[in-house]
């Protein structure tokens, strides 16, 4: 049974009213997953968002035949699968996710998520700043990340 204290276990979900949290119990659903097997796929459809309540996914990009790149490894208490509430029918997964161990999620179905937000528009800002954060502190990570393969590169790293 999910509750109001599940739901605070994750963080992007902590900054949300009781009140908004008991507003989304009716539409989560509590899934497990095995080790090595995937929540989603890279292409697939972004029907879910997804919250991890126990285990570790990886997030992994495929950029050729047979060559993947570990971009994340994301635990307990965070989200994957952003994609899902972007504004838009048809979105799609970015990446792969993976699950590193058995691993419990908690799901949110997109249209029902979408809906909520236009039914309490307070917890769809709320739920929108928590989510430009995040984009923000990846996007961050990712820029030092590319700067850092740049300036260690024999060649270009004579240019600093």
């Amino acid at each position: 049974m999910i509750t109001r204290e599940t739901l605070k276990q994750i963080v992007m979900l902590t900054y949300l009213t009781d009140d908004m949290l008991d507003e989304l119990i009716p539409i989560t659903e509590l899934l497990q997953f095995d080790e090595k097997e995937y929540v989603f796929h890279q292409g697939d459809r972004a029907d879910r968002y997804y919250s991890i309540l126990q285990g570790t996914v990886l997030l992994e990009q495929r950029i050729g035949s047979g060559i993947t790149i570990s971009l994340s490894s994301i635990k307990q208490g965070y989200s994957i699968g952003w994609s899902a509430m972007l504004d838009g029918s048809e979105e799609n997964y970015s990446t792969d996710a993976i699950c590193v161990e058995p691993t419990q999620l908690l799901s949110f179905r997109s249209k029902k998520l979408k809906g909520l937000f236009e039914q309490n528009y307070h917890l769809g800002y709320v739920m929108s700043q928590r989510l430009l954060h995040v984009v923000k502190k990846r996007y961050d990570i990712r820029t030092e990340q590319f700067i850092r393969a740049i300036k260690d590169h024999p060649d270009l790293g004579a240019l600093f």
